[in-house]
Parts: structure tokens; sequence; C-alpha cells
């Protein structure tokens, strides 16, 4: 009579299957993002030139670029691109997360990239593009799976690491381009990755599902 293996060795493959991918909770958040892309994209040059990573006027205390640089693009193809990685990242990371945890996590690796671009890479004058932080929503998405012994997450989150890897060690990036309309930074993508990782064991994001409110919870008086 066969036996039923234990859980703790049995390896996950339920994470592209998981029902939850269908549901507007699980969606609603990265939607409102994508419509915001489109929105900022749709302001044309002007917009980009006002909200792009821009070194000399963050200097001149233009902070705000710090965040909203990673928002706009160079154009629609890079956009379409960066809008197809933020539903790939909901198809693979399915994850019970709160609009609250999505501002959140989108602020602190937006700040966290651009803070490690202006520092570490003097010589980047301009930047644009939402890749870096999706990389790191990415991390924050498959590394859980990881640790319930999920082995696509495992997959993908090899191919991430490889990827990151190969563009570190060629300075080639796997994307063209040509197509996207100006040069890849490629320092964009580890430092989101870097930034999701100091995230994750701050915020404990990889150990438990993550909660933040824009509320302050009040407690409860006693009659």
């Amino acid at each position: 009579m066969n036996s039923e293996p234990q859980d703790g060795l049995k390896p996950n493959l339920s994470m592209i299957a998981d029902a939850s991918q269908t549901s507007l909770r699980m969606w609603a958040a990265p939607l409102c993002l994508m419509v915001l892309l489109v929105l900022l994209e749709l302001l044309g040059d002007s917009g980009r030139e006002w909200l792009r990573y821009d070194r000399a006027l963050i200097a001149d205390g233009q902070w705000w670029r710090l965040v909203t640089g990673n928002f706009v693009h160079l154009g629609w193809w890079h956009l379409f691109l960066n809008e197809m990685g933020l539903a790939v990242l909901v198809l693979l990371c399915p994850q019970p997360l709160s609009p609250a945890v999505w501002v959140r996590r989108l602020l602190i690796l937006s700040i966290s990239l651009s803070l490690g671009l202006y520092f570490l890479v003097p010589g980047l004058t301009t930047y644009v593009g939402m890749s870096g932080v999706i990389h790191g929503l990415f991390v924050l998405g498959l590394v859980p799976q990881v640790l319930k012994k999920d082995l696509i997450a495992l997959g993908c989150l090899l191919y991430l690491l490889g990827k990151l890897g190969w563009e570190i060690y060629s300075g080639t990036p796997v994307s063209d381009a040509r197509e996207i309309g100006g040069a890849v930074v490629l320092q964009a993508h580890l430092f989101g990755a870097l930034s999701a990782c100091v995230y994750g064991a701050v915020f404990r994001a990889f150990t438990r599902v993550e909660k933040f409110s824009f509320k302050q919870e009040q407690g409860t008086v006693a009659p």
C-alpha cells in the first residue's frame, strides 16, 4: 500500500495553477498601476522631461524625480514591455497584497534604486522606466514561493539571478536598446533586486504575508 509523501518533502507545483490569480483582489492594485503608467505616457515628451530621473535637477532639490523617474518611459514600446512584466508578475506571484503594501513597495524600491544610481553611477545623467522596480517586485514575489518549495518559482528566480549575473558580467542587456529607444541602464535592474532583498528582510516580506495600512489602528476602550 502506497503512502502519501510528507508535506515537508513534497515539491509544490501549485503557483501558476493558483486560482487566486483571477481574483479582483490580486489584480486591482497592479491594474491601477498599469493605467497610471499609460496616463503618464500620454503626457508625452513634456511629462517625461518633468518627471524623469535627472541627476542635475535632483541635485538642485527636485527630489520627487527619485520616485517619478521610474514611472515614465522612453516610448510606447518601452511601456508595453514593462506592462507585460507587471502582468507576468501577478500571474507568477499571486500575493494577497493591499493597495497600501503596493504603494509602500513601489515608493521604497523606487527611492532606493534611484539613490543607488545617484551615488554609485555618477555618470548617468537621466533615466526613465520601471524595469528596475519590476526586478525588485519579482524578487519580493518569488522568494516566498521558493521558501514554500515551489519549483516553478525556483526556476523563475534562478532565471532572474542568471539574467542579472549575465548583464553584470557581459554588460549586455537581455532586452534590445534599439527597440525601446535608448540605452538599458543595467545598474537599475541590479539595484532594484538588491533593494528588494533589503526590503524583504526589514519588513519580513519573505516569510509572511505583508500587512500594512495607511489608517492607524485604534485600540478598543474597555467599558
